[in-house]
C-alpha cells in the first residue's frame, strides 16, 4: 500500500507563490507516476500536473504552463508543485494523486489509484 500526505496549502495574494508538497509511503516511490488534480467549488476535478515513473516526462495543463513545475526530489520519496504568478483562477483543494508505473491516460483522475487527503490554496485579489 502507499500513503501520500499534502502539505503547503494556504492563503496568498494574486501574483505569489507556494509550493505544495506531497509525501509518499509504501512501495518504491520512483515506480510510480505522479500527477496532482484540483477542485474549485461548483466544477469538476481538473488535471494539473503529471510526472512518469519511466522517464519523468512531464504535463501540464494549459492554464498553468509557464507558471508552475511539478518536480520530483532527489531521495524520491516527494514529490512538489510550485506555484507561481498565481490567480484568483488556481483557488481550489489541491489533490496528490499516484498510479504504479504506467498511466496513459495521466490526464483522467480515474486512472489513479492512491489519492491524498488535499490541501486548500486560496488565492485572494
Amino acid at each position: 500500500q502507499v500513503q501520500l500526505v499534502e502539505s503547503g496549502g494556504g492563503l496568498v495574494q494574486a501574483g505569489g507563490s507556494l509550493r505544495l508538497s506531497c509525501a509518499a509511503t509504501g512501495r518504491t516511490f520512483s515506480s510510480y507516476t505522479m500527477a496532482w488534480f484540483r477542485q474549485a467549488p461548483g466544477k469538476e476535478r481538473e488535471f494539473v500536473a503529471a510526472i512518469t515513473w519511466r522517464d519523468n516526462s512531464i504535463y501540464y495543463t494549459d492554464s498553468v504552463k509557464g507558471r508552475f513545475t511539478i518536480s520530483r526530489d532527489n531521495a524520491k520519496n516527494t514529490v512538489y508543485l510550485q506555484m507561481n504568478s498565481l490567480k484568483r483562477e488556481d483557488t481550489a483543494d489541491y489533490y496528490c494523486a499516484a498510479e504504479f508505473r504506467n498511466a496513459p491516460n495521466y490526464s483522467d483522475y480515474a486512472t489513479y489509484d492512491y489519492w491524498g487527503q488535499g490541501t486548500q490554496v486560496t488565492v485572494s485579489s
